[in-house]
């Protein structure tokens, strides 16, 4: 997690106004987090703080490309993401008055500064599509055609209708009163 260190912004120092912040997020970044959907990548986070004096509100513009896995081959490909979202910070002078929610995030008074990496981490994974394929982007030439081939050969075919040899008489004599 010391990685994520560069991502906090101690905003006490910090005039009313607004500021800008400008992050690099890479595979380090991604290889903080457990289970993470993306494991490499190369994006570009400019940060907009606009300090007022009980609160926040952070503007992120994320843009880059990051390696997604599809689903159909198995291979990786590359992903162009732009990311514009909103973000406010409450700053509380009670202790335990609120609580987060999903739009805001309540700091204590006593905080004196603000770790974005999660914001930018989220933000990120939100951004990954519930269906990766190669072929979304029109990029097929990335498909693993070894693996598609593949994939083919062991994929069930149409089934064929087989007229199985009755043993038994009985039947016989039955499709002769049906007809």
């Amino acid at each position: 997690m010391k990685s994520l260190q560069q991502y906090s912004i101690p905003f006490t120092g910090l005039k009313l106004g607004v500021h800008d912040f400008e992050f690099e997020v890479d595979d380090a970044f991604f290889n903080e987090f457990e289970y993470s959907l993306v494991k490499s990548g190369k994006l570009k986070v400019e940060l907009e703080l606009d300090k007022q004096e009980t609160m926040m509100i952070l503007h992120f513009h994320i843009s880059g490309e990051m390696k997604l896995g599809c689903d159909v081959c198995l291979a990786d490909y590359p992903y162009s993401v732009e990311i514009k979202e909103r973000q406010i910070v409450k700053l509380n002078g009670n202790e335990d008055l609120e609580d987060d929610t999903e739009e805001i995030i309540v700091l204590k008074r006593s905080e004196t500064e603000i770790n974005v990496a999660t914001l930018i981490y989220e933000f990120i994974n939100l951004a990954v599509p519930y269906i990766s394929r190669c072929a979304d982007e029109g990029n097929t030439e990335w498909c693993d055609s070894e693996m598609i081939a593949k994939l083919q050969q062991l994929a069930p075919g149409p089934k064929e209708v087989e007229e199985e040899e009755i043993a038994d008489p009985r039947w016989e004599a039955l499709k002769k009163i049906k007809k």
